[in-house]
C-alpha cells in the first residue's frame, strides 16, 4: 500500500487543467506513516525513527507550498534545488492542481514565487522555476557509480517537509529492500490511480509531506521519495496529506537518474503523451455531469454548473445552466470535447466562445484563456 504525500490538503473544487469540476465533499485525508521503531536514528539502515535533517542533508533542500484551484485548498511538500538560478524538482502530485506555488530554500528561509516548467504525470516528476533567484546551491546529487552502487541494504536517508509543517526537515534512516519495484499509486479513495515503475523500495520512515525531497546514500541523492505504504491501507495509494498515523511498512523513491532524464526532457521543451509543458490554458467553467446537471444532460455542449470568480468565462458573463457549444472554429458536444478545444490553446490566447444561455439564446465572447492548474 503506497501513500503519496504532498502535504496538508483541503480542497472543494478539483482542477482537470483546462476544466474544473466539483469535486463531491472534501479532500481525503491522508495517511501520515511512521514506521515502528527500530535500532536508532544514526543512518547506520536500520529502519529507525525520525530525527531532524543535519544541515548538511538540508543542502539543497526546498518546502513547497500551493494553492490548489484558485484558493480552494492548500498543499505542502518538498523539492531540490536544480541550478543556481532556480530550476527545482519535484513530484508531479506535489504541485498538481497548483495556482499559485511558493517554494521555501529550506537552508537560508529565502522564499520564492514559483511558475512550472513542465510535468510528467505519468512518472511523477515536475521542474519548477524560482522567479528571479540566484547564487542557489544546488543539492548534491549521485553520480553515476554512486547510483549503480545503490543495492539491497545500501543504508539511505529519507529527508523532506514531514507533514507539511515547514521548519527544519525530518530525516528517516533506513535500508534499501528491493529495486526495480512496480507499485499502483491513487488516492486513499482507491481513485486517481496510476502505475509507477523502476521504483527503489526503503524501510525508511518516509511521510506525508516527504514527496519530492531526497533519498540519501552515502551522503548523495540517490532518488526523491515520493511514496509509503501503510499495512493498513489496502491497495497502494496516492495522495495529499493530512497529519495522522498508521502502521508504515516501506517507501518508495524514484531513482535520481530517472527523474533528471526526465527533468532534461522537461526543460528541452519536449512535448509528449505524458510529459506536459507550462500550465493548461483555463476558460474556468464547473462543468455539470449527466442528469445531475442545472441545465438540459440531453443539450449539444458542455452544460455549466458554475463559473471560477474572476477567470475569463465570469468575465464574459457565462453563468451556470450555459451550455458551451464551440471553442474557435471547433464545435463542442460535451465535456470531454470542451477539455480538448482548450488543450489546443496556451493561457494568454485570445478566442472565441460560444453558448447559449439559459433562455436559450445563442451568444458568443472573445477571451483570453487564463494559466489553469497544473496538470
Amino acid at each position: 500500500a503506497a501513500v503519496l504525500g504532498a502535504g496538508a490538503v483541503t480542497a472543494g473544487v478539483v482542477g482537470t487543467g483546462a476544466v474544473t469540476t466539483v469535486a463531491s465533499g472534501t479532500a481525503q485525508a491522508a495517511r501520515h506513516v511512521a514506521l515502528p521503531p527500530g535500532a536508532g536514528d544514526d543512518g547506520s539502515g536500520t529502519g529507525g525513527p525520525t530525527r531532524a535533517a543535519t544541515a548538511q542533508e538540508e543542502v539543497g533542500v526546498v518546502d513547497i507550498d500551493t494553492v490548489l484551484d484558485y484558493g480552494t485548498g492548500r498543499a505542502a511538500g518538498t523539492g531540490l534545488v536544480l541550478t543556481a538560478d532556480g530550476e527545482v524538482l519535484t513530484n508531479n502530485h506535489v504541485v498538481a492542481d497548483a495556482t499559485s506555488i511558493t517554494v521555501t530554500v529550506v537552508g537560508t528561509g529565502a522564499s520564492y514565487r514559483a511558475s512550472v516548467v513542465g510535468t510528467d504525470a505519468t512518472d511523477d516528476v515536475a521542474v519548477l522555476r524560482l522567479a528571479d533567484a540566484s547564487g542557489l546551491t544546488p543539492a548534491v546529487l549521485a553520480s553515476s557509480a554512486q547510483q549503480a552502487a545503490v543495492a539491497p541494504g545500501t543504508a539511505v536517508t529519507a529527508v523532506g517537509n514531514a507533514g507539511g509543517v515547514g521548519g527544519t526537515p525530518s530525516a528517516a534512516p533506513g535500508t534499501v529492500l528491493a529495486l526495480d519495484q512496480a507499485i499502483t499509486a491513487g488516492d486513499e479513495s482507491g481513485g486517481d490511480s496510476e502505475q509507477l515503475t523502476g521504483m527503489i523500495e526503503v524501510d525508511a520512515a518516509i511521510e506525508a509531506g516527504d514527496s519530492g525531497g531526497p533519498l540519501y546514500a552515502g551522503g548523495a541523492v540517490v532518488g526523491i521519495d515520493t511514496a509509503a505504504s501503510s499495512a493498513s491501507s489496502g491497495p497502494s495509494f496516492r495522495t495529499a496529506a493530512l497529519p495522522g498515523s498508521s502502521s508504515g511498512t516501506v517507501g518508495f523513491a524514484i531513482p535520481i537518474g530517472t527523474a533528471l532524464d526526465i527533468a532534461q526532457q522537461i526543460t528541452s521543451g519536449e512535448q509528449s503523451d505524458a510529459i506536459t509543458q507550462g500550465t493548461p490554458a483555463f476558460l474556468g467553467v464547473e462543468l455539470a455531469q449527466g442528469a445531475g446537471g442545472v441545465a438540459d444532460p440531453a443539450a449539444e455542449g458542455a452544460v455549466v454548473s458554475g463559473v471560477v470568480p474572476g477567470g475569463p468565462a465570469a468575465a464574459a458573463g457565462l453563468a451556470a445552466g450555459d451550455v458551451v457549444t464551440s471553442v474557435g472554429a471547433t464545435p463542442v458536444d460535451g465535456p470531454d470535447a470542451l477539455s480538448a478545444a482548450l488543450a489546443a490553446h496556451r493561457p494568454g490566447d485570445h478566442v472565441e466562445i460560444g453558448w447559449s444561455d439559459a433562455s436559450g439564446s445563442a451568444r458568443t465572447a472573445t477571451v483570453t484563456l487564463a494559466a489553469g492548474p497544473a496538470a
